[in-house]
């Protein structure tokens, strides 16, 4: 019987494949403690070795297939919020963003291929209920920030034309305006704006079918009466508000702007303006105090 692999004399040494055993039998290990709740076996160990090696190139030939297989991952435990399975579906996303990233770099996928990883990222995405950062203990789950990282490389790739972009952006509308448990503090705001413009920056979606969409999601950022039992508002605000910020700041001071800049910012500041009134509207409204609930 082999001995376990020593994964942290591997990341030591260069991250050098080992040659005792087959490449197969590495990838399933690593693939598993892609799901440990210790964060050095899955951030330190099991994510930069197998991202490592796939801008390597060493999963080069089996590229289709490493995908599918990281991609079942996406299914483990889905529905369930609050257990480790979390880490499994959240660190698979991360890792099919980087097989995406490296086809794009070097073509090796077919289109069909990579736009079905696409359906299951997005499937996955949708279906999570886990919504947690930081968890203490157990590091990163991060689901959020990880899928928003995945459909962002996606949204790069060559194969995605007007119609697949779309369906990002409305994958990322969809998320942001679903009602959370909590308003996220993680930083998911700004990696969904990140993914939003980099779909933006791509010039395929006309701005007619943009337009709507960020009408959607401003109008949910807009304050309305507290529904009956409800006392916390902007759990339902907080989230596309800040979604609506991160994409101003982003496309006002980010590198590789798009196409309609100028647009884009006159229409996300109507936006941010409306959900802001007591400090974005009137100079006769900025002069009252803003509201303290």
């Amino acid at each position: 019987m082999r001995p376990p692999v020593d994964w942290h004399h591997v990341s030591a040494a260069g991250f050098e494949v080992p040659r005792d055993r087959p490449l197969s039998d590495l990838t399933a290990e690593l693939t598993e403690l892609l799901g440990s709740p210790d964060p050095k076996l899955r951030d330190e160990v099991a994510l930069e070795v197998i991202c490592t090696w796939v801008e390597r190139g060493v999963y080069d030939d089996l590229l289709p297939g490493l995908g599918d297989g990281i991609a079942t991952g996406l299914l483990t435990g889905i529905g369930e919020s609050g257990t480790d399975t979390v880490f499994r579906r959240s660190f698979s996303a991360l890792v099919l963003a980087d097989i995406i990233a490296r086809d794009a770099r070097r073509p090796l996928v077919p289109r069909g291929k990579v736009l079905e990883w696409g359906d299951r990222l997005a499937t996955w995405f949708l279906a999570e209920r886990d919504e947690r950062g930081f968890v203490p203990g157990k590091g990163w789950a991060h689901a959020i920030a990880h899928g928003a990282d995945a459909l962002g490389a996606l949204a790069r790739s060559q194969h995605c034309g007007a119609g697949e972009l779309l369906v990002v952006l409305d994958v990322i509308g969809e998320r942001v305006l679903r009602v959370p448990d909590r308003v996220w503090t993680a930083g998911e705001p700004d990696r969904l704006a990140l993914t939003a413009l980099q779909v933006l920056r791509r010039g395929l979606v006309p701005q007619d079918l943009v337009e709507p969409w960020l009408e959607r999601i401003g109008d949910a950022a807009r304050r309305r009466p507290t529904p009956p039992g409800e006392r916390d508002v902007y759990v339902h605000t907080g989230n596309p508000a800040a979604f609506l910020r991160s994409l101003y700041l982003q496309v006002a001071l980010g590198p590789e702007q798009p196409p309609d800049r100028s647009d884009l910012l006159l229409t996300l500041v109507t936006h941010l303006r409306r959900a802001h009134p007591a400090y974005l509207g009137p100079s006769h409204h900025r002069a009252d105090p803003p509201p303290q609930h």
